[in-house]
């Protein structure tokens, strides 16, 4: 009943170009023993009950997903009788045997493997002593990150949030009682919840967060490896399981580039992947690729990391990552820049406005709401039902998190998004970056966001070339230079929080100016569709 071994890495030795782990292939094996290789090869016993568990895995899988349709089908055809279910639970039953057999058989393979009783033995020690030079080795292995020892706890550094077992979020407000009252008002607005309760946790999760499915995951697998080899043996990355408040296990990958020349290496990017994304193929190579030290972590529910990717569970795997990076990688905050493509917008707000002092947010193909992108996908005649769907259990409330953040903000926006536009991918003006955008902005400059400078920001954010950019910049005169100097004499040395007063006693002219410099400084954008991968030279902070 072991983790399934997958790779065995070739590590170097920091600072040299020695290889730890395995011998080198100039060595040649004993008669019986098998060449040491990135993969780890299982010998044909093994290799051929793995692949028998793996197709009845794979059979469980589809027959959860269809056992609703499979149950009605068989009440229908009157197959729930007692006299029905005594021949099908045989047949269950002979099937658990014979696969029980397969495990053993499968356990007798691995036990004639060198290779892998050399890793069931350093797994053994890692949970036993836990020592970090155990650790390095048991580094040397990709296999099921279910068996992975926990390297750090939530409250390894004493009981945050008052002992809590999940983290403050933000909540909408109650909504107004406009249905009827005394005992059939109450039924219905019982019904009502439940019927909102069973959505998100069915169709709901698994349309926001598609990369939980299993099925999807193991289709990924192969690519999934390769990535995570590509990190830990030409990045030197450092894997490592967290434990959430909840009792959540989070994947994370650590480079660290301090030791680097290059300074961009003493900032650490926390990077938050999307509804489909992947650490070891997401959003983590943009930044990695500029010359940052990086942190990566899967969602609850993908990959290695357990759980349900729900707005809860996933604030609560963002403040144990936080954590990690504070306390136990020791990045000073001010070094800490939060990176989120797409959904990943949600937890990289709530970061950033429950740690203020992180220093910059950077959010790619990120939207304002989630409630109008929902409504978009499914029937209208759901809206009422969708609306308090998502805001009673699906709410990524990102604008109204982004404002509790008084650091510097970066939004990219993909001109030919598909995915967070209300209309067509080329209708620029539905993308609710717009929409983040300016809930920023007049949060944090509302005297110069009024009016006039609402409507040039709005006219310049829908704007579908540059040309046509250039003529509402014309327009207002925009002067750079000017609006510079504006901004450094009102801040001056005080450096004010949010919301600032500046444009109270400004001309309209003067304010649209203000408003433009500041739109074009908090957003750029970038000529692509929503999964296009942002290039290194396109990162900034």
């Amino acid at each position: 009943l072991g983790p399934r071994l997958y790779r065995i890495h070739r590590l170097r030795g920091p600072g040299t170009g020695r290889v730890l782990g395995p011998p080198p292939r100039a060595a040649p094996p004993a008669r019986d023993e098998p060449p040491w290789d990135s993969y780890y090869q299982p010998w044909w016993l093994e290799r051929h009950t793995d692949s028998v568990l793996a197709v009845a895995s794979v059979l469980w899988s589809i027959s959860y997903y269809a056992s609703p349709l499979a149950a009605l089908y068989m009440y229908r055809k009157g197959l729930l009788t007692m006299s029905r279910m005594v021949p099908l639970s045989h047949c269950a039953g002979t099937v658990l045997l014979l696969l029980a057999g397969v495990a053993c058989l499968r356990g007798f393979g691995r036990w004639r493997h060198p290779q892998y009783r050399e890793f069931i033995s350093v797994l053994e020690d890692s949970h036993r002593l836990g020592t970090p030079e155990v650790k390095r080795k048991l580094a040397r292995y990709t296999f099921d990150f279910r068996s992975w020892p926990v390297d750090y706890r939530w409250d390894s550094a004493g009981t945050p949030w008052g002992g809590a077992r999940a983290v403050p979020l933000l909540r909408a407000p109650p909504r107004p009682n406009r249905g009827a009252g005394g005992v059939l008002g109450a039924l219905r607005e019982l019904l009502c919840r439940l019927a909102s309760l069973v959505l998100a946790r069915t169709l709901g999760r698994r349309m926001l967060f598609p990369g939980s499915v299993r099925l999807l995951q193991k289709a990924l697998l192969p690519a999934l490896l390769q990535g995570q080899a590509r990190l830990v043996e030409e990045a030197g990355g450092q894997r490592a399981k967290l434990l959430a408040c909840d009792g959540n296990e989070i994947d994370t990958m650590f480079i660290d580039r301090r030791q680097s020349p290059d300074p961009r290496g003493q900032t650490l990017v926390i990077c938050c992947e999307g509804n489909a994304g992947f650490y070891e193929v997401g959003c983590l190579s943009t930044p990695l690729d500029a010359g940052y030290s990086v942190l990566g972590w899967n969602h609850p529910g993908f990959a290695g990391s357990t759980g349900v990717p729900l707005p809860q569970s996933e604030a609560n795997a963002m403040d144990v990552v936080m954590r990690y990076a504070l306390q136990r990688l020791r990045f000073p905050p001010p070094s800490i820049v939060l990176y989120a493509w797409s959904i990943g917008g949600f937890t990289a707000t709530w970061a950033a406005m429950s740690y203020p002092e992180l220093g910059a947010l950077v959010l790619d193909a990120s939207f304002d709401d989630l409630v109008p992108l929902a409504l978009k996908v499914l029937p209208r005649s759901w809206r009422d039902l969708v609306t308090r769907t998502v805001r009673d259990h699906l709410n990524l409330n990102n604008g109204e998190q982004l404002c509790r953040y008084q650091g510097p903000v970066l939004l990219v926006r993909r001109t030919r998004d598909e995915i967070i536009t209300t209309t067509t991918p080329d209708d620029i003006a539905s993308n609710r970056g717009n929409h983040l955008l300016l809930k920023l902005l007049q949060h944090r400059y509302p005297k110069i966001m009024a009016g006039e400078g609402t409507e040039i920001v709005r006219a310049w954010l829908e704007a579908a070339t540059p040309e046509e950019e250039s003529a509402v910049c014309q327009r207002c005169g925009l002067d750079e230079g000017w609006c510079r100097a504006q901004l450094g004499a009102f801040a001056g040395d005080r450096d004010p929080p949010f919301p600032w007063g500046i444009g109270a006693d400004m001309a309209a002219e003067e304010r649209q100016r203000l408003a433009l410099f500041l739109a074009q400084q908090h957003l750029q954008n970038f000529e692509a569709t929503h999964c296009t991968p942002l290039p290194p030279q396109a990162f900034r902070l």
